[in-house]
């Protein structure tokens, strides 16, 4: 088991295990002191790994955690028994040369970075013990990616034989604290879920229940579990679908609630507005219910769609969970519900797993965007710590036909994984080609049937169920050249007291449509909105809420007090119960088309102004001229969608005066996306939507394998985007404060936080709170657009409160900017913001940049 065993008793020049730190800590007063020893630090993390495995099911841990995984977790920081990082935390305390070791002066904390760090040492040290082939790899990825390692565990950059028998030492402690072996890892699957383990044990075992070494550690484990938010729910057993959600399930949603009866994977195909979401959700309650499912995951495409839905599985949750169960709300989403958990020093602010949108793949209930679990199976910084957030639990993945061949391919993978990893695996769409959904389940489906019910179980073959029809309902559809014509109507019918929704492919161009809307002195007065992603989070949040009740099912009292227009982009095709009495929607593929239809007279109660029709107005140019020069006919949506899927949409929509919804659905898709012969410039348009699939096909490809270096998150994104996107955070002004030693930061709403240095005097939950407020007032946009990066100190009193990123990393540095009085962005200094273009941002319109 040892292998080739150090056999030198005779160590004086390596420290005693009883003197070998694994972490410094600072007092509240900002003293930093030497923290608790290595050994002490491994054996918490074993007895927090070994807690988090009592809170699993049997059946979970018997086929993906074996005997002595709780060791793998305990050894992860084996590799801090070495001379450079003792020397590195020795400096680190406060009075260094007085406590400093002899011997260690000579050795240079900086050249830890060939190795990747103690992680690369804790590697070689588990290689030379002969551990198998992934338990090495495992103690080397904890601090999220695999160190390049080309050193031997005896080598004098490590300390020698005498520093490898401490680590041995320290090795044969844990095996005794711990009375276990290390288990045997059989796949690399396997392997990646064990990783996360190890790490999320990491996290909690460094929280700061655990700072204080001379503190009483072991009665604290099971506070440290609770506090990260890894607490089991108590169900309320036996509830109907209609004590639940408060009607009974339509023929569609009973049909496929029988079908969702054991782990796999399950396709609902079926209209907008048919309650494919209430369907998902009671199947999930099922497999909870019958334990056989550890949580829920609900991914949706956009960051829009998955704070509206957060409403939904909030309401949800009220219904199923005990009064007294912690699981009220999804943990760690939406609002300031995350900030109560502490996940040690990655999780803290500062951290990069601060944000919630990382965060809640961990907790038992949680709704966020696609990508995270997307990276679940991608070479991705922490990857494998969404792996393990996974396991067990029932996953959601709404809108599926939305996704492009580079994130599609990205998307079959993980599919396979969640089937390996025990999940329940839930795909909802309205508009899924035959061909996408027989790849999904991993077998041949012909089926032309709408809607329709597609089942892969764990156990058992391919069951498809067709679901009797639903009536059809008769949509207008008329073809506009002109955008001022379409302006004319969408402001005649806000008169008329209707509620319009204007939809277009780009910000700038949405941005543009609404200020001409809003611009117009009308009689009566017409309310208008734009909703977007170029918002501040707080100002996206105040609209959302705003606008999404306004048009929403329960909105109707609101609804009649006046006409409205709301302006927005694709944000707006997805996941959202709204619904407008008129649709004006600039062109774009079929399926997005549908998507939009679906928000047209969505609810039979909804009270709508005499006169108000049916119908739906295309911005499209006509067919010819679309084929002769798309990129010119099409403009800004030619470099949002493939021309050549643009121009096989106009000709299936171009001679259509009305279309049937949902009998013509799968006819409208199918007709768009089916093979055929082309010729001409079709031929040519063909041809480079190929090549470009290819290439998209080889870059997700690259970004799943598991060879080479593990890539950050921006380089390894999960969907395919020529423009990286940063986050700039947007503040009035700030200044340094001497006299309270800090700097204080005015934000856009005129509130003011002090931001002491370091975060002294703060304790854990008053940094979280600051560390929120300066997250809710960043905006996401492509770098181009962004303030240049500042390098050096520049932002280091923000360094304790917001992820900064690593540019050695790969990664996109956060962007710091602030906005006059007059709207307009500068940089810190006062000077221009971005090269080339004129940055403005307004509370109504959001990040505008103009050439």
């Amino acid at each position: 088991m040892i292998g080739r065993r150090v056999k030198s008793n005779t160590c004086s020049n390596a420290l005693q295990l009883n003197e070998c730190l694994a972490k410094t800590y600072k007092t509240i007063s900002g003293e930093k002191l030497a923290g608790r020893q290595v050994l002490n630090h491994c054996q918490i993390v074993g007895e927090v790994a070994r807690e988090l495995l009592n809170r699993m099911p049997d059946w979970l841990t018997a086929e993906l955690f074996p005997k002595g995984s709780e060791l793998i977790a305990a050894s992860h920081d084996i590799g801090k028994v070495s001379p450079t990082f003792q020397e590195k935390l020795y400096r680190g305390t406060d009075g260094y040369r007085n406590n400093t070791k002899p011997g260690l002066e000579k050795f240079n904390p900086e050249s830890e970075k060939q190795w990747g760090g103690h992680a690369g040492v804790s590697q070689a040290a588990a290689q030379y013990l002969k551990l198998g082939k992934y338990i090495p790899e495992i103690l080397g990825q904890h601090h999220g990616y695999s160190p390049n390692m080309t050193n031997l565990a005896t080598d004098e950059v490590f300390g020698g034989p005498c520093w490898q028998q401490r680590r041995e030492e320290l090795v044969a402690g844990l095996k005794a604290a711990l009375q276990t072996e290390f288990p045997v890892v059989t796949n690399e699957l396997q392997s990646r879920v064990l990783a996360g383990f190890t790490t999320v044990s990491d996290w909690i075992g460094s929280g700061s229940l655990f700072d204080v070494p001379s503190e009483d550690w072991q009665p604290r484990i099971q506070q440290a579990l609770d506090e990260a938010g890894f607490l089991q729910p108590t169900l309320k057993h036996d509830l109907s679908f209609a004590e639940i959600f408060g009607f009974q399930p339509r023929n569609v949603q009973q049909c496929f609630i029988e079908q969702v009866t054991q782990p796999g994977v399950y396709v609902l195909e079926a209209p907008m507005g048919l309650g494919k979401t209430e369907a998902a959700l009671y199947a999930a309650y099922r497999m909870l219910a019958t334990h056989q499912a550890t949580g829920v995951y609900f991914a949706l495409p956009t960051q829009l769609t998955s704070d509206k839905i957060h409403d939904r599985v909030s309401d949800f949750l009220k219904q199923i969970l005990d009064s007294d169960s912690s699981h009220q709300q999804p943990l760690l989403l939406h609002s300031n519900a995350w900030l109560k958990t502490e996940l040690g020093k990655e999780g803290n602010p500062g951290g990069s797993w601060f944000q919630a949108s990382k965060r809640g793949i961990l907790a038992p209930f949680a709704v966020g965007t696609i990508d995270q679990a997307l990276m679940a199976v991608m070479n991705v910084k922490h990857g494998f710590v969404r792996t393990f957030g996974l396991v067990g639990k029932v996953v959601i993945l709404d809108e599926v036909h939305s996704y492009d061949s580079y994130t599609g391919t990205i998307l079959d993978e993980l599919v396979q994984a969640l089937r390996q990893l025990h999940c329940t695996v839930i795909i909802l769409s309205a508009t899924l080609t035959e061909y996408r959904r027989s790849i999904l389940l991993n077998s041949a489906s012909t089926n032309k049937s709408y809607p329709l019910i597609s089942a892969m179980p764990k156990t058992g073959g391919l069951v498809e169920q067709a679901v009797q029809n639903i009536d059809n309902v008769s949509v207008a559809v008329r073809q506009c050249q002109e955008d001022n014509a379409a302006i004319e109507e969408a402001l005649l019918r806000a008169e008329q007291g209707q509620q319009v929704l204007w939809v277009e492919n780009t910000v700038a161009e949405a941005q543009q449509i609404y200020t001409l809307l809003a611009g117009r002195d009308c009689s009566p007065k017409i309310e208008c909105g734009l909703l977007h992603s170029r918002f501040l989070k707080t100002d996206r949040e105040c609209n959302e809420n705003y606008w999404t009740s306004l048009y929403g099912k329960d909105g109707s009292t609101e609804r009649t007090q006046c006409g409205r227009i709301l302006v927005g982009t694709q944000v707006l095709e997805q996941s959202l119960d709204i619904d407008a009495d008129f649709l004006v929607s600039r062109f774009a593929p079929s399926d997005m088309l549908l998507q939009r239809i679906g928000r047209l007279w969505r609810h039979d109660n909804t009270l709508r102004p005499a006169g108000a029709k049916r119908d739906v107005w295309l911005l499209a140019p006509e067919l010819a001229k679309a084929i002769g020069n798309p990129e010119q006919a099409f403009g800004k949506t030619a470099k949002v969608y493939s021309p050549y899927v643009l121009c096989r949409s106009l000709q299936v929509w171009q001679d259509r005066s009305q279309i049937a919804i949902p009998g013509q659905i799968r006819e409208i898709i199918e007709a768009t996306y089916a093979d055929r012969e082309e010729t001409g410039a079709m031929l040519d348009y063909f041809n480079a939507l190929e090549k470009k699939r290819q290439e998209l096909q080889r870059m997700a490809l690259f970004g799943l394998s598991k060879a080479g270096k593990t890539l950050s998150e921006e380089k390894a994104g999960t969907r395919y985007s020529e423009q990286d996107s940063v986050d700039v955070l947007l503040i009035k002004n700030y200044q340094t404060d001497k006299q309270q030693g800090g700097v204080l930061v005015r934000f856009l709403d005129g509130e003011s936080v002090l931001l002491t240095d370091k975060g002294k005097g703060l304790l854990p939950e008053q940094r979280r709170q600051l560390a929120a407020k300066l997250l809710q007032n960043t905006v996401r946009v492509a770098e181009y657009l962004a303030p240049k990066a500042i390098v050096g100190n520049g932002l280091d009193w923000l360094q304790e409160y917001i992820y900064l990123g690593k540019a050695e990393g790969g990664e996109n540095r956060l962007r710091v900017a602030k906005v006059l009085d007059s709207d307009v962005v500068v940089s810190l200094d006062g000077g221009e913001a971005v090269e080339k273009y004129s940055i403005q941002y307004d509370q109504h319109l959001g990040y505008q940049a103009d050439k």
